[in-house]
């Protein structure tokens, strides 16, 4: 076998991987992003997340496209003036283009969002997984 037979399924499983969740980009305590969040069914409890823990819809957990597993971030919905912090460990949301979070359960209720679905927020990082 050549090494390019070897290498070439490897290379293509991870940019496989990397077009389904998307690359986690650096992060710096204070960026701030703005966008609509959502916030993940019930129905979800339980199922495994893309970072690996299953998903819990009563711990302050959030899903984004590229922030690190493990960042801190303080999300304020900006309808209610209501923060928390909440630990990314999932990716998402998948749809619509213009959602930029999915909060777990709890969170929304704490945010006062389960009642509209969603809504815009303001997030920004206050904490970096650990190594970042």
């Amino acid at each position: 076998m050549t090494f390019a037979r070897i290498i070439r399924p490897i290379v293509c499983l991870a940019l496989l991987g990397l077009a389904v969740a998307g690359p986690a980009h650096a992060v710096e305590v204070g960026d701030v992003q703005e966008g609509d969040a959502s916030y993940m069914a019930d129905s979800l409890h339980g199922n495994k997340t893309a970072s690996g823990e299953p998903y819990n819809k009563n711990a302050m957990t959030a899903a984004h496209r590229t922030l690190p597993f493990g960042t801190r971030v303080k999300v304020t919905y900006l309808k209610t003036g209501k923060s928390v912090e909440l630990t990314n460990n999932d990716r998402g949301p998948h749809k619509p283009a213009n959602r930029i979070l999915d909060v777990s359960g709890a969170a929304a209720k704490a945010l006062g969002m389960v009642k509209d679905g969603h809504g815009a927020v303001k997030i920004e990082v206050v904490g970096k997984p650990p190594g970042n």
